[in-house]
């Protein structure tokens, strides 16, 4: 197995990508290829104590960077030896078998794009992030890929998060709902209105486990496995939930450090504290998969750390290992 790693991709790059890549390819078992600068990952390499590229890594060279602040598509055509572009030119060629990125999302989706290409068939690849919740967590897509959709593009969403949450996550005969701002089937805007019909006959069909329209306070209690939406609400959704999330950590921090009591009780409850601490973590689940791309493509968090980059190495591994490609490909006239 080949992962492809972007170096140079991120807010922490090239360091944090470079000692996460490390450590994946010794605790994962992985080859990783690092896309980027060829002096500049050597002296992260250097700065982790390594005389030389440990066993499993190599090195592609590229000369430039895209920028996280730059123009995507303008960006990606620019740029043409970007440690982004060599990486997926790479995944393209079957020099890798999934590629990582902490890099511009906006570039990332137009490269993935254009030079691996959408599935035939599929209309719009999807940022499906998979969100923590008290059912072990749940997969929201599409959560910025694609502001303005139609209905087709949301019941194609559905398809593919179905997918990838039985091949690639085990869980069988998926639930589908669909965000929107109550649970009748008449809310919501015509696209809200107009995809629920489409997503009542797959599932009167056979085709989709689809259970009816969600509310966003429901979905972090487990209601159900995917929820589908457009890219602007579903991006709302996922930066509320992380804020709400980061609030209430560090809320329970305060109270806990506030006075001698409550110290005392922290010690008691430090481990359990601890475990909800990892459950939050976005670092824990690592990226977010570009499904609808002819090749495992994994976007990490921009301010990723080395864990999370481990974490995300591990993710395109399972996405390559279970053939999403290819079995996406195969349905895809449902």
């Amino acid at each position: 197995m080949k992962i492809i790693v972007d170096a140079m991709g991120g807010d922490n790059a090239p360091f944090e990508i470079v000692k996460g890549a490390v450590m994946a390819a010794k605790e994962l078992d992985t080859h990783i290829i690092l896309t980027g600068r060829v002096e500049e990952i050597l002296r992260c390499i250097e700065k982790l104590g390594l005389k030389d590229l440990p066993g499993g890594v190599e090195i592609a060279n590229a000369t430039e960077v895209i920028e996280m602040d730059e123009e995507p598509v303008m960006a990606y055509r620019k740029k043409k030896d970007s440690s982004m572009t060599v990486g997926l030119n790479m995944l393209r060629d079957g020099q890798g078998d999934a590629m990582v990125s902490a890099g511009s999302t906006g570039a990332l989706l137009s490269g993935a794009t254009l030079v691996v290409k959408r599935i035939p068939g599929v209309k719009r690849a999807a940022l499906a992030p998979i969100l923590p919740n008290a059912a072990g967590g749940v997969m929201l897509i599409d959560c910025g890929a694609n502001v303005e959709c139609t209905p087709q593009y949301l019941l194609q969403f559905a398809y593919m998060g179905a997918c990838y949450t039985e091949f690639v996550r085990g869980v069988k005969s998926p639930r589908i709902g669909l965000l929107n701002n109550g649970t009748e089937k008449t809310k919501g805007t015509q696209l809200q209105i107009d995809t629920y019909e489409l997503l009542e006959e797959a599932r009167t069909a056979g085709k989709l486990n689809f259970i009816g329209n969600v509310e966003a306070k429901d979905v972090m209690h487990g209601v159900c496995d995917v929820v589908v939406c457009d890219g602007y609400s579903g991006n709302v959704l996922l930066k509320a939930t992380e804020g709400a999330a980061s609030f209430v950590m560090k809320e329970i921090k305060k109270t806990l450090t506030s006075s001698f009591k409550t110290k005392m009780a922290a010690l008691l409850v430090r481990k359990e504290v601890y475990d909800l601490k990892e459950r939050m973590s976005a670092d824990k689940i690592g990226g977010t998969a570009l499904l609808g791309i002819s090749k495992p493509v994994i976007k990490a968090h921009g301010s990723s750390n080395a864990a999370a980059i481990k974490s995300a190495i591990r993710q395109a591994i399972d996405a390559a290992n279970s053939n999403m490609a290819e079995i996406l490909q195969k349905n895809i006239a449902e």
